[in-house]
């Protein structure tokens, strides 16, 4: 990814010492914003503390500094830990009609290139891609500050210029937070510990069947099609109720290279959110799950506990 010039550094350290505030409305997770009430030559410095959230830019003049702080979940430890590198996992998914900036990670001194403005002076308005907007990961060490640098680019016309984005900031402390570009892992089946701690720490845990496997090869995906019969855990509404007898219905992703097949039988569905998609992490059969679950449970090495039949 290209990097930012030392002169053009040296102009945005100096321009941070004409600081501006959020200017229009601000939380934990989002803000929103426009440039139009920006004092010219400043950089509008945010600060934002959770694991996900929006930014939007109305009308993108100056720039903005991007801090993230989440409050992540803590690593596990215990018996059962797999360990993991502690690295956070930082994504950002633009808006597809992301206009008028463009973004930097800073590195230390330097600022590298994440996104940018494909909308460069002079380019119409009315061309779309029709693409799904790429996601564009990187990771940080423990202890590292995860700072975005979103400058604005030049536009005769700012008037329909939006600048808008999703972030998701994850640890890895194992399957049960693998995020999709973690592809050498995401494929191979999941030992006795990875299950163990993908049951407790993922954002969504099902018991059911595969109803059908979908593959987009444009995406590169596979999409399971997973209707469950028992849900012990999600974050948020993934799978949704059907008829009187307490099944839902929902959609599991993971990559195309898998090569996901439909089969036979009860499975224990686990994973993760990513940018309102449901990603799969472990899934055993759910006799080995139960083999292993009774099995930890004797020698006390189960980090939590869920029903099992």
């Amino acid at each position: 990814m290209p990097w930012i010039t030392p002169f053009a550094l040296w102009t945005f350290l100096l321009s941070l010492l004409k600081t501006g505030y959020s200017n229009y409305s601000v939380d934990q997770c989002n803000w929103k914003g426009s440039g139009l009430s920006q004092e010219p030559g400043s950089v509008e410095q945010i600060f934002l503390h959770c694991a996900e959230g929006e930014v939007e830019w109305l009308y993108p003049v100056g720039a903005l500094r991007l801090s993230l702080s989440p409050r992540l979940p803590r690593r596990p430890v215990g018996p059962a830990s797999p360990g993991g590198s502690g690295r956070i996992t930082v994504c950002i998914k633009p808006a597809e009609s992301f206009r008028g900036a463009q973004v930097y990670l800073e590195q230390g001194t330097e600022l590298q290139l994440v996104l940018r403005d494909e909308q460069g002076e002079g380019a119409g308005l009315e061309e779309e891609t029709g693409r799904e907007p790429k996601v564009h990961c990187f990771s940080r060490l423990p202890g590292e500050r995860v700072a975005l640098f979103i400058q604005s680019t030049l536009h005769r016309d700012i008037s329909r210029r939006i600048a808008a984005f999703k972030y998701d900031l994850r640890g890895d402390w194992g399957t049960g937070a693998l995020l999709p570009q973690q592809m050498e892992r995401a494929c191979r089946p999941c030992n006795d510990t990875e299950v163990l701690m993908a049951v407790c720490t993922s954002d969504f845990v099902v018991r059911g069947h595969i109803r059908s496997v979908l593959h987009d090869r444009e995406r590169q995906e596979s999409v399971v099609n997973v209707g469950t019969t028992k849900i012990y855990r999600q974050k948020y509404t993934l799978f949704h109720p059907v008829g009187k007898y307490g099944k839902s219905l929902g959609e599991v992703r993971t990559f195309l290279r898998c090569g996901v097949k439909q089969g036979v039988g009860s499975f224990i569905f686990t994973g993760h959110v990513h940018f309102g998609e449901a990603w799969l992490g472990c899934a055993p059969r759910y006799k080995d799950f139960k083999r292993i679950y009774e099995a930890a449970k004797e020698t006390h090495e189960n980090q939590c506990e869920i029903e099992s039949d």
